[in-house]
């Protein structure tokens, strides 16, 4: 049946490089791609940014200062370096790049299917078919909400959120909201539905701890400035939990300073730990909090005092060091909780979110359902992806940091399409079909 289908859809047309995805990454890769004139499109499901326009709530912010905004051949210039840019903002920067770039975008335009072909891939899409020697996988790493299992168990009167379909507090039901999962989105959603009257509970679990400034400058500076951000792929001992590490505690804001439980705590919050299972209506919590902050305290202040030796060893002059109060948790953190009992009428899932693969008929996933790559190399030849988290450097999953990858598999990608006979290659995934050396 789909086959019949598929086979009715009519021809698009022909290219070198199929590029899916018109946010900051697929837009770099055909940057790089116009200036090496290799022939392409970019295929976009909606429109430039879509995204950023229609899966992000009303006050979400970027978690990188404006300075850092910058593209390959372009960069912010407006008059606040140091803000941070709002949702609209982030779209003009996006459509604006792509007018700078002139990328070959392909806009309402839905990949149906990709799969092998005799001389690279078909590209199925509602509009039509195209023959490609390559394929960009540009199309996110946050496409879907990753909701636990758990959350069948919640009673069917609680109504259930993620932050894909949050949009503001007015859309919250009155009464109380559990909060589920402390990284940046569940700290802002709760912070900003207890601002709104909602009596909140955070069920957090491992968490990334960091001031949003540090010794007068903001921390994303320090991150670029002393190369943690530019820490390779290939230099971690665990690629595997670097890539799944949660998102920092950061908002988009320098008020508050510190973003974090002690922040939520101290204006009425109540902090318990991971959510394990829900029982006739009682949520029940791991008994790890005060482990697990515990633990998160010990990486924030290895991370300052990895600025301070970096600072001293550099002779830079700023403001003197600080540390930060320990995560302040109960002696015996609260287990259970009753869900009518506390009046939670909605739980957020901020639980995190993964890529959607499900049009891609290639076997490149593994059995978590996880792209199999080496540093954006994808495990068949001819494919790329871009943008993932952690995915060559620790900065891959942000706006700047995707010059740097899309830049060097671009080359690998143009080098690819020179060798002669590149569909009968099997090279292992990671290696360079032309031996050209992929690493920064």
């Amino acid at each position: 049946m789909i086959a019949r289908f598929l086979d009715r859809v009519r021809f698009a047309g022909t290219t070198d490089v199929v590029v899916i995805g018109a946010g900051h990454s697929g837009l770099a890769a055909s940057y790089f791609l116009n200036e090496q004139s290799i022939d392409h499109v970019v295929l976009e499901r909606g429109e430039v940014a879509n995204s950023w326009r229609n899966e992000r709530w009303d006050s979400l912010k970027l978690l990188t200062p404006n300075w850092q905004s910058r593209l390959p051949g372009f960069s912010y210039s407006g008059n606040d370096p140091d803000g941070f840019m709002s949702m609209p903002e982030v779209i003009d920067f996006i459509e604006d790049y792509a007018k700078f770039s002139g990328a070959p975008v392909r806009t309402r335009t839905t990949v149906l299917s990709v799969s092998k072909a005799s001389d690279g891939y078909r590209v199925v899409t509602d509009k039509g078919t195209w023959k490609t020697k390559a394929v960009v996988l540009a199309s996110g790493a946050c496409n879907t909400a990753s909701v636990p299992k758990v959350a069948k168990l919640v009673p069917s009167h609680v109504a259930q959120l993620t932050p894909q379909d949050y949009r503001n507090p007015g859309q919250v039901e009155e009464g109380g909201v559990l909060v589920v999962g402390a990284s940046a989105s569940g700290l802002q959603l709760a912070d900003e539905l207890q601002r709104a009257g909602h009596d909140v509970t955070i069920a957090a679990g491992e968490h990334v701890r960091i001031p949003r400034t540090y010794r007068g400058h903001d921390i994303q500076f320090w991150m670029e400035r002393t190369g943690i951000m530019n820490e390779r792929y290939d230099e971690v001992d665990d690629i595997v939990r670097a890539r799944g590490l949660p998102s920092p505690q950061l908002v988009g804001s320098h008020e508050p300073g510190l973003l974090d439980l002690n922040y939520l705590a101290g204006n009425g919050a109540k902090v318990v730990g991971r959510l394990m299972g829900v029982n006739n209506g009682v949520a029940q919590f791991s008994g790890s909090l005060r482990n697990i902050a515990a633990l998160a305290d010990l990486k924030m202040n290895r991370l300052l005092d990895a600025i301070d030796e970096w600072v001293l060893r550099n002779s830079v002059l700023c403001d003197a060091p600080q540390r930060f109060d320990a995560t302040g948790i109960d002696e015996s953190p609260a287990l259970t909780l009753d869900l009518d009992g506390r009046n939670i009428r909605t739980v957020v899932w901020a639980t995190g979110y993964r890529p959607d693969y499900g049009w891609l008929d290639v076997p490149v996933l593994d059995r978590k359902g996880r792209l199999k790559h080496d540093g954006g190399v994808v495990d068949a030849p001819g494919m790329y992806v871009l943008g993932l988290p952690m995915m060559r450097r620790r900065k891959s999953s942000f706006i700047y940091g995707i010059e740097d990858d899309a830049r060097e598999l671009m080359s690998h990608l143009a080098s690819y399409l020179h060798r002669p006979n590149r569909c009968d290659d099997q090279y292992e995934v990671g290696q360079n079909p032309a031996h050209v050396n992929v690493a920064a």
